[in-house]
């Protein structure tokens, strides 16, 4: 199975090679032992690097080409899911995936950010970067949710809004704006999860949420480590530096109080137990959605202001 090592792994992709050669071996009987042995070693090695990752480790982390996109949950997390489509104005962005689904028998609007994982499926949904009219299609489902009581729950996984010539002519910044005004006063609740990378505005704007959760290596940021690097030292490849700088990880966000929870992932990362990485997504949602929705509305509003006027630490 080709897991896609990145560079730190390579230590972890020998040993996980020569277990796998030693399996294609017809004789299992007099190999077993030092199977047994290479796989125990495998473990310990794994724990022993993810027991010490950077903050640019876990970056690449969030963007493995084998982890798991917004539509591979879909179908396990929620039940019933129905898609709607469009933003009555002006097209159908394919990067913002939503509609109506069942959560544990439970109603609920769901939103969320695809980037694709083949290179066909990538150019059809824009590598995850939502164009206005992406942005306007979740404001649309949301004030829908509101209308009917249903939950919001997004799925956060993009590198940032689409930043082409069109996007910025039909109002890029003004769609991305009005999700945010219009999210801080909407009447139902919301949870937000980052499945992956949550880059800039364009994670912001279906982010402003009432339970805003983490997978243990995702990153969510003002901006990307590159694009950082490159402003701050005129090099992209100090990305790594600039990793550090941004505090852009689970860990550090849940220290600040800028996120509430974090979803602990499978050793190895979401790509190595998929299946398992479903469960705990749909479990962390079942006990949040049902802690959220024991609020009344009225409470639910008066602590997510209280939420976003506390953001933000200064030392005079």
């Amino acid at each position: 199975m080709n897991l896609d090592y990145l560079d730190f792994e390579q230590p972890i992709a020998d040993l996980e090679g020569k277990i796998q050669a030693l399996s294609n071996i017809n004789d299992k009987v007099d190999i077993a032992k030092e199977m047994e042995t290479l796989k125990s070693k495998s473990d310990v090695l794994t724990k022993k690097i993810f027991s010490s990752l950077t903050d640019w480790q876990i970056s690449q982390l969030a963007r493995h080409p084998r982890r798991l996109c917004t539509l591979d949950y879909v179908g396990d997390v929620f039940d019933d899911f129905i898609e709607l489509h469009g933003d009555r104005a002006f097209a159908d962005d394919h990067a913002i995936v939503g509609g109506i689904a069942n959560l544990d028998g439970k109603p609920v609007m769901f939103i969320g950010q695809q980037k694709g994982t083949s290179t066909r499926e990538k150019l059809k949904y824009n590598f995850g970067m939502p164009r206005p009219e992406g942005y306007r299609k979740a404001l649309r489902l949301m004030k829908l949710a509101e209308k009917f009581s249903l939950p919001v729950i997004t799925f956060i996984d993009t590198p940032g809004a689409y930043p082409g010539i069109g996007a910025e002519e039909r109002g890029q910044s003004e769609a991305i704006a009005r999700n945010l005004y219009e999210m801080s006063t909407l009447a139902t609740p919301i949870i937000s999860v980052v499945i992956g990378e949550g880059g800039s505005g364009g994670a912001l704007a279906i982010g402003v949420a009432d339970i805003m959760i983490m997978f243990e290596y995702s990153i969510y940021s003002v901006i990307s480590p590159e694009g950082c690097a490159s402003i701050l030292y005129k090099d992209a490849g100090k990305a790594n530096i600039a990793a550090e700088s941004l505090k852009l990880t689970s860990s550090h966000l849940k220290r600040l109080g800028l996120i509430d929870s974090v979803i602990k992932e499978p050793l190895g990362g979401i790509h190595r137990d998929p299946e398992k990485a479903k469960k705990l997504l749909k479990n962390t949602l079942k006990l949040k959605l049902k802690d959220v929705t024991s609020i009344p509305i009225k409470k639910i509003l008066k602590n997510r202001q209280e939420k976003l006027l506390g953001f933000g630490k200064y030392k005079i």
